[in-house]
């Protein structure tokens, strides 16, 4: 019988680019999967169980109420819809075409208005709501976030994200404190994030994760917060929720996932540098390369590897090298946000050791021909 990548004639992937949507995220432990396997082959109380696991969620986590959905993108949308139509019943059956007159701008600071794989706005017009900007693209205080709040303003949006501006901007604490000055929701979006209980205690009033990343479930994503907000989201399944419902299994194979990832070890940052010595020695053996360990750049405990390639050595530039090693018949994919400037990041935390050497070794066959 033929493999599915035979089947389907796909090519292998060796992922070094991190938790990526393109790339099929993570991949769940084999606990996870078991779960996932359950939960298709039985029937639930649909309602029941998004309750249930919810509240079972939420005791893990230690807030309100919780929810599973299908993705962090619906969360943001559901998010926004929650907060504007609340339990208006109206507006949940006609919520971009009622032109009733409620508070749907959505406050962010103007450097989180990212395009993440699709751009954070049309998430929010999704959601039924208008994205207003606060400060620049290189800066956003307190007052800045602050000074575009009017009687329209539904609620403050803050993205969590190494894909965000990261200097000269206001906290989460920093946006909550207005929020809460203004009586206003604070919906952070975390999708990436490892630290489930974190920004719930700074005083967001929804948070939103990716449940795929780094929770390594099925596809799916989760939003905590209080109790009030958490029910508008589900209420949004009547809603534009509908187009995004996850099944019974993303329900149960993502609380399992949770369950498993507050108790499990994880690997450290240090682990991870452990792990790409070997592979950061290799690469400095070849000439025109310079390989050196990089930390997150949002703050995570994840070491990288950022290769350097020196274009006028090796005779191509880096957009083409990544390119070439794509195109192998296992295809590798990196980190590129600054493959313009001849530098791209190994994520290693998917990767295998054996896995870096072959890495290493289509580097050097594309560099040196070797």
């Amino acid at each position: 019988m033929p493999s599915i990548y035979e089947k389907y004639q796909l090519r292998e992937v060796i992922n070094a680019s991190g938790r990526m949507t393109i790339l099929g995220v993570s991949t769940p432990k084999p606990e996870v999967a078991n779960e996932v396997h359950f939960g298709l082959n039985q029937y639930f109380e649909m309602k029941d169980l998004v309750n249930k696991t919810g509240a079972y969620i939420a005791g893990l986590l230690g807030v309100e109420d919780a929810v599973v959905v299908s993705c962090a993108s619906a969360g943001i949308a559901q998010s926004v819809a929650a907060v504007i139509v609340k339990d208006d019943a109206d507006l949940l059956f006609n919520l971009h075409s009622s032109d009733k007159q409620v508070p749907r701008e959505i406050v962010i600071p103007k450097g989180h208005n990212v395009n993440f794989g699709a751009p954070v706005d049309t998430m929010v017009s999704l959601g039924g709501g208008k994205v207003i900007e606060a400060g620049f693209a290189n800066e956003c205080s307190a007052d800045q976030l602050e000074a575009k709040i009017t009687s329209q303003t539904a609620a403050i949006l803050y993205i969590k994200s190494h894909h965000t501006v990261q200097k000269s901007m206001l906290s989460v604490a920093d946006a909550a404190a207005v929020a809460k000055r203004y009586c206003l929701p604070l919906i952070v979006d975390a999708a990436a994030e490892e630290d489930l209980k974190a920004y719930y205690a700074m005083g967001a009033d929804l948070v939103i994760y990716s449940g795929a990343k780094a929770i390594e479930g099925p596809t799916s994503g989760l939003v905590i917060g209080k109790k009030q907000y958490v029910e508008w989201v589900k209420l949004q399944g009547n809603g534009i929720g509908r187009a995004m419902k996850v099944g019974k299994e993303g329900i149960l194979g993502l609380t399992l996932a949770i369950e498993l990832y507050l108790t499990s070890a994880k690997e450290t940052g240090q682990e991870m540098v452990e792990k790409m010595t070997p592979f950061i020695d290799e690469l400095n053996g070849i000439k025109g390369i310079s390989a050196k360990v990089v930390w997150d750049g949002a703050g995570r405990d994840i070491a990288r590897t950022e290769i350097s390639f020196d274009e006028k050595v090796i005779g191509k530039t880096t957009v083409a090298l990544m390119k070439a090693l794509k195109q192998g018949s296992t295809a590798i994919y990196f980190r590129e946000y600054k493959a313009n400037e001849g530098k791209v990041e190994a994520d290693v935390r998917s990767v295998s050791p054996a896995q870096l050497a072959v890495i290493a070794s289509a580097i050097r066959q594309q560099v040196t021909g070797a």
